[in-house]
């Protein structure tokens, strides 16, 4: 009888400790789906090739051979490429943040030769909120019934015998 006690504590304890290393590795299966996904979006900075760029001596040809095609270029003004580049992480059941934003904007001169190159980060990213309950409108406030049927005997009947349209006395 003693001996049945032993062997069954003994295999009390070992399915114990199956059962508790299991949840680990059920655990530890888990937890990468925790982790925040990181996305690079735009154009990917690479620093030694934005640092490559030389005023005065490289122009607008040099500049795409090295850095390629830019994200966006001025329309007004000075000739100016934007590289942007950001990077964005995100946490489960949560909207995507901005961790990293640069810009490198490559100034040209009249000639294409370029003039100035500017780095910028984060701190210049404006952050809208739009408030997503109203659209203001100008003029008075119409319901959408009103709006629907606000319009009927306004308008004259411009094809109708007697109306003011085309064709009418």
């Amino acid at each position: 009888m003693n001996a049945n006690v032993k062997w069954a504590s003994a295999t009390n304890v070992s399915w114990r400790k199956l059962r508790g290393a299991l949840v680990l590795v059920g655990v530890a299966a888990l937890l990468p789906a925790c982790s925040a996904i990181r996305e690079s979006r735009g154009y990917i900075v690479d620093p030694l090739l934005s640092n490559a760029i030389q005023p005065q001596i490289d122009n607008q040809q040099s500049v795409e051979g090295t850095l390629g095609r830019p994200t966006f270029t001025s329309q007004y003004g000075t000739p100016t490429w934007y590289y942007v580049s950001s990077i964005t992480g995100q946490r489960p059941f949560s909207r995507p943040r901005i961790q990293d934003h640069t810009v490198l904007a490559v100034t040209f001169d009249e000639a294409g030769r370029v003039a100035e190159v500017k780095r910028s980060g984060v701190e210049n990213v404006v952050f809208l909120d739009p408030n997503g309950n109203k659209t203001p409108t100008l003029g008075r406030e119409r319901g959408f019934l009103e709006d629907l049927f606000g319009n009927i005997g306004q308008v004259g009947g411009g094809g109708l015998p007697g109306g003011g349209g085309p064709g009418g006395p």
